[in-house]
């Protein structure tokens, strides 16, 4: 496929270090080291078997899940790529 300035396969590098670089990203704000014996928001015990499963949770199921919802609800995006939202 001719591309003008561009090498062979550029494309497929750019959308590759995109991939890359979103992977490091959301590995980033991963929670990290020891998890909390009581929820930081509410202050409800975390068992065990949720300590043991996310490495460095920090709330509860409960809490997580509206913590979850928010950031669903105010993030502007639309995955679904609506007609919509494109003439926004």
């Amino acid at each position: 496929m001719a591309t003008g300035w561009a090498k062979e396969g550029a494309v497929q590098e750019q959308i590759d270090a995109t991939v890359t670089d979103a992977i490091k990203l959301a590995q980033s704000r991963l929670p990290q080291g020891p998890s909390l014996s009581h929820c930081a928001e509410c202050g409800t015990e975390i068992p065990r078997a949720r300590q043991a499963a996310v490495p460095g949770v920090r709330l509860c199921v409960s809490c997580q899940d509206s913590s979850d919802r928010e950031v669903l609800s105010s993030s502007g995006y639309n995955r679904r790529g609506s007609k919509d939202s494109q003439l926004r």
